[in-house]
């Protein structure tokens, strides 16, 4: 197994995260509340497990959120910097614009918004057993015609790059991690929007490089949508998906200090729980993540569902697979289904929304 000495990290963060809006109206998705801590923190802990200690944080929106809170990286045992990205770059051109932070001749690449168990010292090991150019970490999906495929032969060796088809030849799909040798990164066009999928990669197939395919079946979660984002976070408190981040022991529920949970309340499905939150006698909260101060009221049922700061369930309603924006207010005996979406600060009055007949 490879030692990560000669090897750093970057991690795109840049995205806005459209798909989970309302959520990303006040903050990125990297620096969503998962399981207690943002996001990011899951990686960063899981990098610096690897023995990875210089990450380079390729920003965008909101950029100085995450300098906010990391800092220098040091509180994770990290030395972190950061690199704003003034216009959209795309993936490839996300890592070009970073390559003047680099130093050592492996850089380990993370999609920021990617929940993934995969050895990353055994990423690295497939790489510089290789000797390759790039390793792309591919994970077996059940699926793939929602992905590009990644085809690879009998030595590992990529192939082909394979845009979103009917009839994949592999279930292969690339799972958003990297290893470059950085010479291939400085090689990239700098400047310019430039994908690493449509672009980079068939380039250097094409120029007879090295491309090798790490293959595993580790836990894999993208979370780009908001049912993803539940359920990563579930998976993290439950201790279904890894993490070196988690400050209690994984189960049903995780409660942060500072919350008020009813003894007749139930939580279950790895709920997250945040803090100065209050849930009231007969609430069933199951597999849904409340951010900071968020109350669900008496008797009311939350499913799967993700409730922003300060958001507000009154008594008897039902949220279930929605997203409920800060500040808002859902009234008493509402009923939100089916991925229900609520702005931050709206107010719906008493069942002034139901998906059932009675009242």
């Amino acid at each position: 197994m490879s030692e990560p000495q000669g090897a750093e990290a970057v991690v795109l963060v840049g995205g806005k995260g459209t798909r989970l809006r309302p959520l990303t109206l006040s903050a990125p998705k990297p620096m969503l509340p998962t399981a207690g801590v943002p996001f990011l923190t899951h990686l960063l802990s899981r990098i610096r497990e690897a023995g990875i200690t210089h990450v380079v944080l390729g920003t965008s929106y909101k950029a100085e959120v995450f300098q906010e809170y990391f800092g220098d990286g040091s509180g994770l045992g990290l030395e972190l910097e950061y690199v704003v990205e003034d216009e959209p770059l795309d993936t490839a051109g996300a890592i070009r614009n970073v390559a003047h932070k680099l130093r050592e001749p492996d850089v380990m690449v993370f999609n920021g918004d990617i929940l993934s168990g995969v050895d990353l010292r055994g990423v690295l090991t497939t790489h510089r057993q290789a000797r390759a150019d790039v390793t792309l970490h591919l994970v077996k999906v059940d699926d793939p015609r929602r992905f590009g495929c990644v085809p690879t032969d009998e030595d590992g060796r990529v192939t082909a790059f394979l845009e979103k088809t009917e009839n994949p030849p592999t279930d292969q799909i690339n799972a958003g991690c990297y290893v470059f040798r950085r010479e291939v990164v400085e090689a990239i066009p700098q400047g310019r929007p430039v994908s690493v999928e449509r672009e980079t990669f068939p380039g250097l197939l094409a120029a007879g490089a090295r491309l090798q395919g790490h293959v595993d079946a580790s836990y894999w979660l993208d979370l780009g949508t908001p049912a993803a984002f539940v359920k990563g976070s579930a998976d993290l408190v439950r201790g279904i998906a890894p993490s070196a981040a988690l400050a209690e022991g994984t189960g049903e529920a995780l409660v942060l200090a500072g919350a008020s949970v009813d003894e007749g309340a139930t939580l279950s499905g790895g709920t997250t729980v945040g803090a100065g939150c209050t849930v009231a006698g007969g609430a069933v909260v199951e597999g849904s993540v409340l951010f900071d101060g968020a109350v669900v009221g008496e008797g009311a049922r939350v499913e799967r569902s993700v409730l922003g700061a300060n958001a507000l369930v009154q008594a008897g309603a039902v949220v279930s697979d929605a997203v409920i924006g800060d500040g808002a207010v859902i009234g008493a005996r509402c009923e939100l289904r089916h991925g229900a979406r609520v702005w931050p600060g709206v107010v719906l009055p008493e069942a002034g929304v139901r998906f059932s007949t009675d009242v």
